[in-house]
C-alpha cells in the first residue's frame, strides 16, 4: 500500500502543482510527458501557446523530478520506495528483494498510477472538456490522451522506441544503484531522494523528446488503462502502431541491462569487506540504503 501511495504522490504532485487553470496544455506536467499528443516535440505547445506564462521545457521535467522525490519521501520507510516495477525487478535479480513480492509491488504501483490519473482527470475535467470540445481523442489537433500516458513522436518507430526506453531506463538504474551504493560514495540518507529526483530530471532533459521518457511500466500503464475506461477507448492501445507495450517491456529490459552494467563495472570491484553488509540483504527491507532510495 505504501508503494501505491508513493506512486500516487509521484504522479499527482508532479502534475497538479504545475497546471495553470487557464491552459490545458500544462496539464501534461502531471506525467512529464513530452510527446506528439500534446504537440510538444514539433511546436512546444505548452510554452508557445501560453507565451511562456505556464512554464517551459525545463519546468515540465522539474515537475516530474520533484514528484519522484516526494514519492520516495512518502513511501521509503515502509516499502523502500521502488515506485517502479522495473526497479523492483532489478532488485529481485540482485537478491535484494524476494521474487514473491514482485507481483504485489507491481500491482500496487499500477494501482497508484491509475488512481492518480483518475484524480487529475477529475480535478481538470472542465479544462479537458473545454480544450477537446467534449471529444476524448487519442490523435488529432485536440487529442488529450497524451496528458496521461506516453506516445511516440511522429518520426519514431516502435523498435526505435524500444531502444529509447531501454537506454533511458538503463541510465536510471545506473543512477539509482550508484546513489544507493554506500561502498562507492557515501551519501547522507536525507539527500538520496533529492538525488533520485535529480537523476530523473537529467534523463528527462536529455532523453525526453522521443517519447516522453516513461521509464516506468506502472506510470504509463495505469493511466493508460484509466483512459481506456474513462472514454478514450481502444485507440489508447492502437495509437503509435500499437505503442502501448513498449513502455511496459522496454523499461524492464533496460533496468536489467543497467543493473548488469553497474554490477560488472562497479559493484564487483568493491573490496569484499566493504560490501559484505549489503550482500546479506535478501528482502525488501529498508535496512539496505539502496532500498530506501530505489
Amino acid at each position: 500500500m505504501a508503494e501505491c501511495l508513493g506512486v500516487y504522490v509521484l504522479i499527482v504532485s508532479s502534475g497538479s502543482n504545475k497546471v495553470h487553470q487557464d491552459s490545458l496544455k500544462t496539464v501534461c506536467f502531471c506525467f512529464g510527458s513530452v510527446n506528439k499528443k500534446m504537440k510538444f516535440i514539433k511546436k512546444k505547445t505548452q510554452v508557445i501557446t501560453s507565451q511562456e506564462r505556464n512554464g517551459q521545457y525545463l519546468s515540465i521535467n522539474l515537475g516530474f523530478a520533484l514528484g519522484v522525490t516526494f514519492g520516495v519521501f512518502v513511501s521509503r520507510g515502509v516499502s523502500g520506495a521502488h515506485l517502479n516495477p522495473a526497479v523492483t525487478l532489478s532488485l529481485c535479480s540482485l537478491g535484494r528483494c524476494r521474487w514473491i513480492k514482485l507481483p504485489f509491488y507491481a500491482f500496487f504501483q499500477v494501482l497508484g498510477a491509475f488512481l492518480a490519473a483518475a484524480t487529475v482527470a477529475l480535478q481538470y475535467y472542465d479544462a479537458i472538456q473545454m480544450y477537446s470540445g467534449g471529444q476524448l481523442t487519442v490523435t488529432g489537433p485536440t487529442s488529450t490522451a497524451g496528458i496521461f500516458s506516453t506516445y511516440p513522436a511522429d518520426y519514431l518507430s516502435v523498435w526505435g522506441g524500444v531502444i529509447d526506453q531501454v537506454i533511458g531506463t538503463a541510465a536510471l538504474l545506473l543512477c539509482i544503484l550508484a546513489l544507493g551504493d554506500q561502498s562507492n560514495t557515501f551519501i547522507p540518507d536525507h539527500f538520496q531522494p533529492l538525488l533520485a529526483g535529480a537523476s530523473v530530471l537529467v534523463i528527462g532533459v536529455s532523453m525526453g523528446s522521443n517519447s516522453g521518457y516513461a521509464l516506468n511500466p506502472a506510470r504509463d500503464f495505469g493511466p493508460r488503462v484509466f483512459t481506456y475506461i474513462a472514454g478514450w477507448g481502444e485507440d489508447v492501445f492502437r495509437a503509435g502502431g500499437g505503442w502501448w507495450w513498449v513502455p511496459i517491456v522496454a523499461p524492464c529490459i533496460g533496468a536489467l541491462l543497467g543493473t548488469l552494467v553497474y554490477e560488472l563495472l562497479v559493484e564487483v570491484h568493491h573490496p569484499s569487506q566493504m560490501s559484505d553488509d549489503q550482500n546479506l540483504s535478501s528482502t525488501c527491507s529498508t535496512n539496505s540504503p539502496i532500498l530506501r532510495l530505489a
